[in-house]
């Protein structure tokens, strides 16, 4: 699901990230307890939100490599 209109002093990104950068993953928690993702340089696009539980096993996909052609199949 798209979320828009989030609050902008909620969002996150990775500390990975430099201050300067322009184009980072942001991410917050909305009021109902979903994950909000979001592109940093174009937020008015929205975010896609996921439950915590979605989010954790995306992430948990992408720790074993899941998503590459060696990891898949």
């Amino acid at each position: 699901m798209i979320r828009h209109n989030l609050p902008t002093h909620v969002w996150r990104k990775s500390r990975y990230s430099e201050d300067e950068q322009a184009g980072c993953v942001e991410a917050q928690l909305t009021d109902d307890g979903l994950i909000a993702i979001g592109d940093s340089k174009d937020r008015a696009r929205g975010a896609f939100a996921f439950t915590p539980s979605a989010w954790a096993s995306f992430v948990g996909a992408v720790r074993r490599d899941a998503f590459s052609s060696q990891g898949a199949g």
